[in-house]
């Protein structure tokens, strides 16, 4: 059973979703449907499992929140499209790099989309326009179940990210959608996104 339930969750707070997630990791059974939440969120920076404190570089009334994914700390803020991926990668037969792989096509197929070249960078998780991080992936594996996922610059306020070393790495530049093809529209790019996310995760032979 490889369907996808999806829920657009509209703007929500970073913490309670992530309860969320975690409680609905926990109850899931073997026969519960995969979830993809589409979301944003108010101002925040996330602190992955790996987290070190040096990366949030000045206090600009931004709180940082301790979580329970991959990685090192990022910016989540309103014109920025969250994607959440709650999978049970034992009925889907695939191991979380290849998940992770998947994930990226997804997001670099949707920029191909709007004649914006993608491209992953060795040893860093994501998707990158030249040298600029575009989108960032940190995902939590727990009993074979995934939850956390992605997030994608659409149209956002980018400042906030020269309060953090990005992802951990110093000067990291940044950049959205709507500075490099000019859509801004949150709403359609998640359904674009969302499409792309279905195909790459039901085919079985990528």
């Amino acid at each position: 059973m490889n369907e996808f339930r999806v829920c657009r969750l509209g703007r929500t707070d970073y913490e309670p979703t992530w309860r969320a997630m975690q409680d609905f990791t926990a109850a899931r059974a073997a026969d519960t449907a995969d979830e993809i939440w589409l979301t944003e969120h108010p101002p925040v920076f996330t602190q992955g499992l790996a987290g070190k404190a040096e990366h949030v570089l000045s206090d600009i009334g931004i709180p940082v929140v301790q979580i329970d994914r991959g990685g090192q700390v990022t910016y989540h803020g309103p014109g920025q499209l969250v994607v959440y991926l709650l999978l049970d990668l034992r009925r889907r037969r695939y191991k979380v790099r290849e998940l992770v792989t998947r994930i990226e096509q997804a997001v670099i197929d949707l920029l191909a989309d709007y004649g914006v070249h993608g491209e992953r960078h060795s040893g860093a998780p994501g998707v990158y326009v030249a040298a600029a991080k575009v989108s960032a992936l940190g995902l939590r594996v727990k009993n074979g179940c995934t939850y956390h996922g992605l997030a994608l610059n659409v149209d956002m306020d980018l400042a906030p990210y020269a309060a953090i070393n990005p992802c951990g790495y110093a000067g990291l530049a940044v950049t959205q959608l709507h500075d490099l093809c000019g859509q801004g529209n949150l709403a359609e790019v998640g359904e674009a996104l969302l499409r792309h996310l279905q195909r790459h995760l039901e085919d079985s032979d990528e």
